[in-house]
């Protein structure tokens, strides 16, 4: 989704060798064993992704309740 999404052209860079250790072009990405939280903007909104994260956080005490 990054890469398609990528409006600066960081991936296009990356590809061609101007950025090096990029995540997920030359440097592998590693997935998390047991993530907190995954999401999936293919098959969710970014409204619904950001308020998922807050509440996330919310609960871990990260950030403060308004």
């Amino acid at each position: 989704y990054s890469e398609k999404t990528d409006k600066k052209g960081v991936y296009a860079k990356a590809r061609k060798g101007e950025i090096k250790g990029f995540t997920g072009v030359d440097d592998p990405y590693e997935e998390p064993q047991k993530p907190d939280l995954r999401v999936d903007l293919e098959s969710t909104t970014v409204r619904s992704a950001v308020h998922q994260i807050v509440l996330l956080l919310e609960s871990e005490g990260l950030l403060e309740r308004f």
